[in-house]
């Protein structure tokens, strides 16, 4: 049920549909569900979103930035690195937890942390 005022959806832009797909279902066990050539919405993620590739925005690493939580850190920051991601910042301490920041196949920056 949407809520209001709540956050409700997020959408990131994709430079290759099938690419992104492949990396967030392999790594996260997301699922999606194609809406035409140039739109995915992907479901199991915490948070209903999309990606969009019309080129309309533009991946970025600058603004607001999507974390994701992970039970075994270091676990997850290999396997993005195998499945085609980008370390942008390694694994650091911070109040509250660990984190670090990686690139999905489109440029679009994330982060995972765990306690």
């Amino acid at each position: 049920m949407n809520k209001h005022h709540t956050i409700n959806y997020i959408e990131l832009p994709s430079t290759d549909l099938t690419a992104t797909k492949d990396f967030y279902s392999t790594l996260f066990g997301w699922s999606f569900t194609d809406w035409g050539p140039t739109y995915s919405s992907f479901d199991g993620a915490g948070v209903s979103g999309g990606f969009d590739s019309t080129g309309e925005a533009k991946p970025t690493k600058e603004g607001t930035k999507v974390i994701l939580y992970s039970q075994v850190l270091e676990k997850s920051r290999d396997a993005i690195k195998e499945y085609g991601g980008e370390i942008t910042k390694d694994i650091y301490s911070f109040p509250g937890g660990r984190r670090f920041y990686f690139l999905d196949p489109s440029g679009n920056e994330l982060a995972l942390w765990s306690e």
